[in-house]
């Protein structure tokens, strides 16, 4: 006899299917799993056995093989040890076909069988939706992140004996994704400063304003203490909500990392990875093919402290993501990419010590350790950046005025901000475009400048000897500095600003 159970497991930023194969023969006792599975999955034999068991079910005295289908995929994680139960439960007739014909099953089993929730929900509804399954049962735990995918019948469940007397019609005892509450808003994002904590730095507030409106990536550079830090972390407060489809992805991201398995993301990330990081915790990779910071960061914020403090080969990394807004891993057998659309926000000091031009502090640095230093950033990286700016230290007595705490300003710059973003999904028709990802066609037939305009920034095109990719941000700073005022058009006041932003 032979039985067939459905279930899925993460791949990638997909799914695949897996078809969970029984047998029982006559024999020793045995239970065997192939399929080319991992130490984990082979791991399940017993989490399965001493479910079943203390689920109040009998385990067949025969022997047992499983089979995961496809063979040649590798299988890892607890994701089948629900599917594998099911198996064997039908393998010994105390479950029958029509049980489970045309449903998907996952989950981790403990040894009482109670169903843990699982990395990577959101991959796996994906690819049952896809496959065209009736139903799907996850964990419990795992049913507000699966809620989140509409179109197919998505039930949570408690434990392994509850589903078998749901599936048998002995009454109510799993929890339907339609049933799920998600009107609340769980606080994800941590509580941080916000523009009326920051003293002075005019200029640079309206640089952050500008980078935020138009999703522009901003080099902040200036002296310890000059408050570059609390600038880029006040920043994560003005980021616009986010769409449903945004919550979705990033949802999916962190539900695949297992950094949230019952939780919906419903603010932007703010990541901020140490200069110490490997290249593969920063861009992603392992044997896993697992996302990194960058994808982690995806519509939100991936925040560099210090940045020429970080590896040469790290930076350098950055350059494909930053312009393809995606990451591709490719290993031996399988190529992966993951989303990597993030909004760079970076600091550094003006040299090794912190101090060149600072007219309180002395330098202590060489000319030679200064361009060593300054030349961490190579000529392409600085190309992606589309703000540069510099900042000074406050003032020890302005740092003393105490803010209104009204959060007047912080409120106005919002404002201005969803203003701006709104004229850009008009604009372009769709939500989660911005300025800042348009391509070249894209600034020459979207975006319009009057003559004064397109004078001046040719003339400053020669002047500064701006590369092709420089040029094409300069445009389209200005526009979302244009929707920023709330013009129709990009005016030289707008050429002048974006050019003031540009690398010194």
């Amino acid at each position: 006899m032979i039985a067939k159970i459905y279930s899925a497991i993460p791949f990638g930023f997909d799914g695949k299917t897996v078809e969970v194969e029984g047998d029982m023969s006559r024999g020793l006792p045995a239970f065997n799993i192939v399929g080319m599975a991992n130490k984990t999955i082979t791991e399940a034999k017993e989490r399965v056995r001493s479910a079943i068991i203390n689920s109040g079910f009998t385990f067949p005295d025969k022997k047992v093989t499983i089979n995961l289908a496809p063979a040649d995929l590798a299988k890892d994680g607890s994701y089948l040890d629900l599917p594998i139960a099911l198996s064997i439960l039908a393998l010994s007739s105390q479950i029958i076909k029509s049980d489970v014909s045309g449903k998907m099953f996952v989950g981790e089993l403990s040894l009482d069988g109670a169903l843990r929730p699982i990395k990577g929900i959101i991959n796996i509804i994906e690819e049952a939706k896809r496959t065209k399954i009736d139903e799907i049962y996850v964990p419990l735990g795992n049913l507000s992140q699966a809620a989140l995918i509409t179109g197919i019948k998505i039930y949570g469940v408690k434990s392994l004996k509850d589903l078998f007397l749901h599936l048998k019609n002995q009454g109510k005892f799993v929890m339907s994704a339609t049933e799920v509450d998600q009107s609340y808003r769980p606080k994800n994002r941590v509580s941080g400063p916000i523009l009326d904590h920051i003293r002075g730095q005019e200029l640079a507030k309206r640089a952050m304003t500008v980078a935020i409106a138009g999703h522009h990536n901003i080099l902040i550079s200036g002296p310890p203490g000059a408050g570059k830090t609390l600038l880029a972390k006040a920043a994560s407060n003005l980021l616009p909500d986010l769409t449903p489809e945004e919550e979705i992805a990033i949802t999916k991201i962190y539900s695949l990392t297992g950094l949230s398995t019952d939780e919906i993301i419903k603010t932007r990330p703010f990541r901020e990875p140490h200069h110490t990081a490997s290249a593969v915790s920063v861009i992603g990779g392992g044997a896993a093919a697992a996302p990194g910071e960058i994808s982690l960061a995806h519509k939100g914020i991936l925040f560099l402290d210090e940045i020429p403090e970080f590896p040469r080969s790290v930076l350098e990394a950055l350059r494909q993501p930053l312009e393809d807004k995606e990451i591709s891993i490719s290993r031996a057998n399988h190529k992966t990419t993951y989303p990597a659309d993030f909004m760079l926000v970076a600091t550094m000091n003006p040299c090794p010590c912190g101090y060149l031009g600072d007219p309180t502090h002395e330098c202590t640095c060489t000319e030679q350790q200064i361009q060593n230093y300054q030349k961490k950033l190579s000529g392409p990286l600085f190309d992606r950046i589309d703000l540069c700016i510099d900042v000074k230290k406050v003032e020890n007595e302005d740092l003393l005025k105490n803010p209104s705490g009204d959060n007047h300003e912080h409120n106005v710059v919002k404002n201005t901000i969803t203003g701006a973003i709104q004229r850009q999904r008009a604009r372009y028709g769709r939500s989660g475009m911005f300025n800042s990802a348009l391509s070249s066609f894209e600034v020459s037939n979207l975006l319009h400048m009057d003559s004064a305009a397109k004078t001046m920034l040719s003339q400053a095109s020669k002047k500064l000897n701006l590369s092709a990719r420089a040029y094409f941000k300069t445009i389209k700073v200005a526009q979302t500095i244009a929707d920023l005022d709330e013009a129709d058009i990009i005016k030289p006041v707008h050429i002048a600003e974006a050019l003031m932003y540009r690398r010194k």
